[in-house]
């Protein structure tokens, strides 16, 4: 079923990407110094990270997980064009490659998010898939790759719908009950 709900998120996204105009495109996500060129470049990397990719970003990142991300996804979106970047999404979208230590759920997450990321900052309305997002939720709230139970540990979950909780639990801030606009985010959540 994962794998399912998958590459309809990843066929999803990679329709979004394509539908933006050339302003949008430049625009910044809700991960504060991405582009939409270096987003799509991230989501190019759930099935091309081997092990070598890890160990050497991690290196030359200092061991910094999010700073790996971003220097990989920055140098990916120096090198392909849109539509490139557009058609390597849509070439793997039914591919169970993972990156190494990936669960088989955290490309679903990473496409769920990040497919907030790019509509939320341009006003546009992206519907999360309810069964989709509370397997990706129930995932993240158990997994400590995400951060979710420190971000919860002195509140608790909030009484909030699965997507919602789902941008909280990887670290977006709503301003108000499902409020997630452009300029009311913190966010850097890769």
């Amino acid at each position: 079923m994962i794998m399912k709900w998958l590459e309809a998120e990843r066929l999803s996204v990679a329709d979004l990407l394509e539908d933006l105009t050339d302003d949008e495109w430049q625009r910044e996500t809700l991960c504060a110094g991405w582009t939409m060129q270096e987003m799509a470049a991230h989501l190019t990397t759930s099935t091309r990270t081997g092990w070598r990719d890890v160990i050497t970003g991690a290196v030359k990142a200092r061991f910094d997980w999010n700073r790996m991300e971003d220097d990989r996804a920055r140098a990916l979106a120096a090198v392909f064009s849109r539509s490139e970047l557009i058609a390597q999404i849509r070439e793997t979208a039914g591919s169970p490659k993972r990156a190494p230590m990936a669960a088989p759920i955290d490309p679903l997450v990473d496409f769920l998010v990040h497919g907030q990321d790019i509509a939320r900052p341009l006003g546009r309305v992206r519907e999360m898939p309810p069964e989709p997002a509370q397997a990706a939720l129930d995932h993240v709230l158990k997994s400590p790759f995400w951060g979710a139970r420190k971000r919860f540990r002195e509140t608790g979950v909030p009484d909030l719908p699965a997507p919602d909780l789902l941008m909280l639990a990887t670290g977006r801030t709503l301003s108000t009950g499902g409020d997630n606009t452009v300029g009311k985010s913190n966010t850097r959540s890769i």
